[in-house]
């Protein structure tokens, strides 16, 4: 064999081992953007979950069913757990700042934020159901909170 016959079957070797590397890199691509796709829609369930569990926390602190402290500490848990999923969730950082905020005034104004119980809820299920203005009651009700009182 000479040395260009060599050289033909090395370039075809190296040609066909990288269109199947292009072809293996294109497969792995498609599956991560799959698997991300899929761990968002996670994510968005677990959020809708965590409103969901807020939404009911509410209606049982309003219907004074047993602890009403137990039952306020169990929402603010809940909305920092929805507030941690919309965290992770893509493309959702304005929504994701005003259920923080709400969290978060839950959290350090109790006293203010339990007369205002029934517009969170009315807040948190037009948030559940995907709607622009649950998130705009959302900072309403955020803004009316009189953050230097307690």
């Amino acid at each position: 064999m000479n040395q260009e016959a060599i050289m033909k079957r090395r370039m075809v070797t190296a040609i066909i081992l990288c269109i199947v590397t292009i072809i293996g890199m294109l497969v792995f691509i498609g599956l991560y953007i799959d698997e991300t796709k899929r761990v968002q829609e996670t994510y968005k369930a677990q959020y809708h979950t965590s409103l969901k569990h807020v939404s009911d926390d509410v209606t049982s602190y309003l219907s004074a069913e047993g602890d009403l402290e137990m039952r306020y500490t169990r929402l603010v848990s809940d909305m920092s757990n929805a507030a941690s999923f919309a965290f992770l969730l893509d493309g959702f950082t304005e929504k994701q700042i005003i259920v923080n905020e709400l969290a978060t005034c839950l959290l350090k104004y109790p006293e203010q934020m339990r007369e205002r119980l029934e517009d969170v809820k009315k807040a948190v299920d037009d948030m559940q159901q995907e709607l622009d203005k649950g998130y705009e009651e959302a900072k309403e009700i955020v803004d009316s909170i009189n953050k230097k009182g307690n």
